[in-house]
């Protein structure tokens, strides 16, 4: 399967450029599918869907913090899932009408690397849930002071 053609993950308006052979060569087969062309891990497989420890999760893209254990809460659905971003200005929002239906894809702003999905069914204060592919972020664990 090829997939030479550009997609709005590579819009130059991402303050992170690489061509897909870069891409390729530091991400691995599934970090790159998700991250460069929107797949998704299968429910219950990625590294953090059952993480708790304190720490933060950054893209795998570009190394930008993304969230953090302080918003990580069990979904119930095998992905990670978050109540919020670490700010306002680290993720994007993108309507998604693939596969039948419209959600709101969640990108990192950095790079475009697709991270995921955000619902309106998380826990308060925000309602919302990130639901975030695993091969998209890096866990980095809290450091003791």
């Amino acid at each position: 399967m090829s997939h030479n053609k550009p997609h709005a993950h590579d819009d130059p308006k991402y303050a992170v450029h690489k061509t897909d052979a870069e891409w390729r060569a530091e991400l691995d087969p599934m970090q790159y599918q998700v991250a460069r062309h929107a797949a998704t891990e299968r429910a219950f497989s990625g590294a953090y869907w059952d993480t708790f420890k304190p720490g933060q999760y950054d893209c795998v893209g570009c190394g930008t913090p993304l969230f953090t254990s302080d918003s990580k809460f069990d979904a119930g659905c095998g992905w990670p899932s978050y109540s919020q971003p670490i700010n306002s200005t680290v993720v994007e929002r993108v309507r998604d009408a693939s596969h039948g239906m419209v959600r709101v894809e969640v990108r990192c702003n950095h790079c475009g690397s697709h991270l995921g999905h955000v619902f309106n069914d998380g826990p308060t204060p925000t309602g919302e849930r990130f639901c975030i592919n695993s091969a998209a972020i890096a866990f980095k664990p809290k450091t003791q002071a």
